[in-house]
């Protein structure tokens, strides 16, 4: 096998290699036979393209139709021309498929089902990488920036991962770089010859002899550096600083079960999807409904419920899910003398929102709604299967508006049973601040209500700031901070608020969903993406699972939390959207938008601009960035300044013998050529490379003169009995650089300018010199040991 066919297969190796990291993602492994298929073909095609030969850009635009084509004949063959040429209409149905697993990447916990869309991103995610390797490392025969896409593919599988168990892809995409780098370096051995005989100068040519060096020195070198490489790279995580779990962090648990009641496929990644509708420029509408509710506030449209709280995320926990039933049943804990009033609701979903768990009204009686839907009884969830979402689904709810009495909820005896062990359980590494802080603030309270009354006021008492900017995370450490800081949104207020009922003993867990939103002039409510919202429910006995509202001036705070209202019918509201980043609870502010009738009740009121809202800054922070922009802008033109510097070292004259200086030169003209694309050749005679850099250059007059004066001379150097200097040398290497730069492309001499190929002799000198380094140290430790070593041979 040839070196290029082998640099071809290592190539597709690595890729292949690279996207295994991929495979924790989903909940199959079929994508990746299909992947690898489409790879290999992609490969063979280039393979193909070199052989005829084609010019490089034109190889790798081959290689690109050829793999458009594929995946026109794989994802829209109904669509294509003659079920193979990717037309208008094939192209339309690509672009659908792809957004819709763009969709389905944002609706689905890992691992998540491979829906079409989903197996298109795959695959052709590692179509474009190998592409990419094979067009760096065989077509423009540099493997070494190579690592850079399949860094790319392996960082993107950590990052949606998690980090979770993904070191072992890590080297095994690492072995398939190596592999890669290897071929290269076995590929440029069999080329290597001897340069004019003998070892070069200090500080000149670095390359092996076929004579005096050994052939094996640049396969150790290459070893080493890869060796430093994976070293660097698994110690650097632990030592640089990195961005901890947080409230807004992407989860990786889901909030139901699979057919069947499988656990964990198929579920919504809910909290950071509530983070990315708050974060969007536009409230756009994601559904709208009508009711025949007579209490709108209290309209919440509930998702799912967070119930696990691990001390580094609260979760939905995995439980079974059944058929939905004819009729729903009884809600937990709910006696029959807790009033309530049933209420019908229709609700259309747009087309753009599209995740897996049904927005309703809580607790529902009774859903209707087409498609593959399951139900889960202990989170009254209804949660689609097999890649089932709300998108443009139409459906009925029939739900309970609870209207339970101060009385009811103060008298309710203390949760007993499971709910009161699963559902007031903390982690132990929950600072003790939060319970200090729970008992300080309900120290007045005679029962549960009364705690939860209080534990509502103290959030939104005035001294809590809202702030949708606000540095999130749902673990122990962030609810600590919050209650530092004062300084958060709902998502803050609800789950701190939930862990400190919990360490009071009272059943708590986190509900996600909407705020009713706005009404219409028809009556239709309509719900947009930043009525995203968090709220914390409490359980007791005989009443069950109830709502309360700690977060200020946002959603509304149900009638029986309000001061001496004993039932239900009204809340205290503020349907303003989570668009306002920052906001002091204690001065709200009349907006224009408000109705005559729900400003008068002062119900309608948003949050003014906090006063100076801002922290001070984190000087450990900002000289981090300052650090990683100074390395932004420096290393890109790192190996523009150091081949500028060679170059003026080589040319520049000065002292020295004849022989090094005209060297010096030769190997400043070689270097050049290359830089331009014309790769040195250390085996040839100067008047033949000389010759090959004039016909590949395109060199001609002066250029090509002065390239024949240089080989001349270097030739007198290394022949003639007594060899004289040759003046005029460094005038002539620019006269050919002049040359080359004038005939090159626009990309060749930006190339040359910005990434000189000789650049990579700065690496070989830094391994060099690493080598010399760790042979020293090595020497000096061996001294100091010795006679350790000969007292401990004589005892």
């Amino acid at each position: 096998m040839s070196g290029r066919a082998r640099l071809t297969v290592f190539g597709a190796l690595a890729s292949m290699m690279a996207a295994a990291a991929l495979l924790p993602l989903t909940a199959t492994s079929s994508w990746l036979l299909r992947a690898l298929l489409c790879v290999s073909l992609q490969a063979g095609v280039g393979a193909v393209a070199r052989r005829i030969p084609l010019a490089r850009p034109l190889t790798v635009l081959v290689q690109a139709l050829v793999s458009f084509i594929v995946l026109t004949m794989t994802f829209a063959p109904h669509q294509a021309l003659g079920g193979i040429l990717p037309g208008p209409a094939a192209v339309r149905e690509l672009g659908q498929v792809l957004q819709g697993g763009l969709d389905d990447v944002g609706n689905f916990a890992i691992p998540a089902p491979v829906t079409p869309g989903i197996r298109l991103l795959l695959v052709g995610g590692t179509l474009v990488v190998a592409l990419a390797v094979d067009a760096i490392a065989v077509t423009y025969n540099s493997a070494a920036p190579a690592g850079l896409p399949l860094l790319a593919l392996y960082s993107v599988a950590a990052g949606l991962d998690d980090g979770g168990g993904a070191w072992p892809y890590f080297m095994i995409a690492a072995a398939g770089y190596l592999l890669l780098l290897l071929a290269e370096g076995r590929d440029r051995l069999s080329r290597w010859g001897r340069v004019f005989g003998g070892s070069p100068a200090p500080g000149g040519w670095a390359g092996p002899s076929a004579a005096g060096g050994s052939a094996t020195a640049p396969v150790r070198t290459g070893r080493r550096i890869g060796a430093m490489a994976l070293g660097i790279a698994l110690i650097a995580p632990a030592v640089l600083p990195s961005l901890g779990n947080g409230l807004l962090d992407p989860t990786r648990h889901g909030g139901g079960s699979g057919a069947g009641g499988g656990r964990g496929s198929g579920s919504v990644n809910l909290v950071a999807a509530l983070q990315d509708n708050l974060n969007q420029p536009d409230n756009r509408e994601v559904l709208s409904y009508r009711t025949d509710s007579t209490d709108l506030p209290g309209m919440y449209l509930r998702i799912a419920a967070l119930d696990k709280f691990d001390g580094k995320e609260w979760t939905p926990s995995d439980r079974p899910v059944e058929d939905i039933p004819p009729q729903l049943p009884q809600p937990q804990g709910m006696a029959s003398d807790v009033k309530f009033k049933p209420v019908t609701t229709e609700v259309q979903v747009d087309s753009g929102y599209s995740q897996g768990l049904l927005p309703m009204p809580f607790p529902a009686l009774n859903v209707q709604a087409p498609g593959n839907w399951k139900f889960q009884p202990e989170g009254r969830m209804v949660i689609g299967q097999h890649g089932q979402t709300t998108s443009e689904v139409h459906y009925s709810v029939t739900s309970m508006q609870v209207m339970p009495t101060a009385a009811q909820l103060a008298a309710a005896p203390q949760a007993t049973g499971r709910i009161a062990d699963e559902y007031t359980q903390v982690p132990k590494s929950l600072p003790p601040v939060v319970a200090q802080t729970a008992l300080s603030v309900t120290k007045d309270a005679t029962n549960d209500y009364e705690r939860a009354l209080d534990l509502q006021r103290f959030f939104t008492s005035g001294d809590f700031v809202y702030n949708t900017e606000a540095k999130a995370g749902t673990g122990v450490d962030a609810i600590a901070r919050f209650l530092q800081t004062k300084e958060g949104f709902c998502v803050h207020f609800a789950f701190t608020m939930a862990a400190m009922a919990r360490t009071l003993h009272i059943p708590a867990r986190v509900a996600i969903g909407f705020t009713p939103g706005s009404q219409g002039a028809d009556g239709k409510m309509t719900v947009g993406l930043k009525d995203a919202h968090a709220w914390p429910e409490l359980y007791f006995e005989g009443v069950g699972w109830t709502r309360f509202e700690p977060t200020p001036y946002r959603g509304s705070a149900p009638a029986y939390t309000a001061s001496n209202t004993p039932t239900g019918g009204g809340s205290t509201t503020d349907t303003a959207p989570h668009g306002s980043t920052t906001a002091p609870a204690a001065q709200p502010s009349q907006t224009d938008s408000c109705a005559p009738d729900h400003r008068a009740q002062a119900d309608c009121t948003v949050p003014s601009a906090a006063a100076g809202g801002g922290s001070g800054g984190n000087a450990a922070q900002i000289a981090l960035y300052a650090v990683l922009a100074l390395l932004v802008v420096t290393i890109p033109i790192t190996p523009l300044l150091w081949r500028n510097r060679l170059r003026a070292r080589r040319l520049g004259g000065g002292r020295g013998k004849a022989e090094g200086l005209t060297l010096s030169a030769w190997r400043e003209l070689m270097d050049t050529g290359w830089d331009y694309g014309i790769l040195p050749d250390e085996s040839e005679t100067p008047r033949r490379a000389t010759a090959r850099l004039v016909e590949e250059g395109r060199l001609t007059g002066e250029a090509a003169t002065a390239a024949g004066a240089v080989a001349g001379a270097v030739e007198r150097t290394l022949y003639a009995p007594n060899p004289r200097p040759t003046p005029g040398l460094a005038a002539e290497v620019h006269r050919v650089r002049k040359g080359l730069h004038a005939s090159a492309s626009r990309g060749t001499r930006l190339r040359a300018l910005l990434l000189p190929r000789s650049s990579a002799r700065m690496f070989w000198a830094a391994s060099a010199r690493w080598n010399r380094f760790t042979q020293r140290v090595s020497t000096r430790l061996g001294r100091l040991s010795a006679p350790l070593r000969r007292r401990t041979a004589s005892s």
